[in-house]
């Protein structure tokens, strides 16, 4: 990617970067890793997170004698399987990595409301992702077959029904 001469008038830009992991062996180096590792057709799994760009306004005391536009950030819009930790420590990186900036109350209260949506949504995930599991398990005690003790029942009742034909 090419850096911008200037922050777009509207403030919104459509950048995303795409990280991919993937469940490696120990002693793996640098050198072996290939791309086919990351292919998901060939059974792989693959963890992703899109990382979106969020360009924020510098304080009014950083654009004096500053030529530079707004500084770009990253918000999360898909991590499938990050948790709550992670997602609160990016954020408090991020957070700390603004250093001298100022942030406003609104700003702030934006990235609070959004890390909450996140958590809320990593926790539906996960509570669905255990209902799933009991679901699973559920499935698998049940054979689907007929139980041991309708197949008694049903001979007994044979055999009661023969003895009894037989007297007629």
């Amino acid at each position: 990617m090419q850096a911008q001469k200037e922050a777009p008038p509207d403030m919104q830009c459509r950048d995303k970067f795409l990280l991919q992991s993937v469940k490696v062996n120990d002693g793996l180096t640098a050198n072996d890793i290939t791309a086919e590792m990351f292919n998901k057709e060939a059974g792989n799994v693959v963890e992703e997170c899109k990382l979106k760009v969020v360009y924020i306004s510098p304080p009014s005391t950083a654009q004096e004698g500053s030529e530079e536009g707004p500084s770009p950030g990253v918000s999360f819009s898909d991590g499938k399987h990050a948790n709550a930790a992670e997602f609160a420590s990016g954020a408090r990186a991020f957070t700390e990595g603004l250093e001298a900036q100022e942030i406003s109350s609104e700003e702030k209260a934006l990235m609070t409301k959004l890390t909450e949506e996140k958590n809320k949504a990593i926790q539906q995930s996960n509570k669905l992702r255990r209902e799933l599991d009991l679901f699973k398990r559920e499935g698998s005690k049940s054979g689907g077959g007929v139980s041991f003790m309708f197949v008694m029942l049903i001979g007994l009742l044979g055999i009661i029904m023969g003895y009894i034909m037989k007297k007629w």
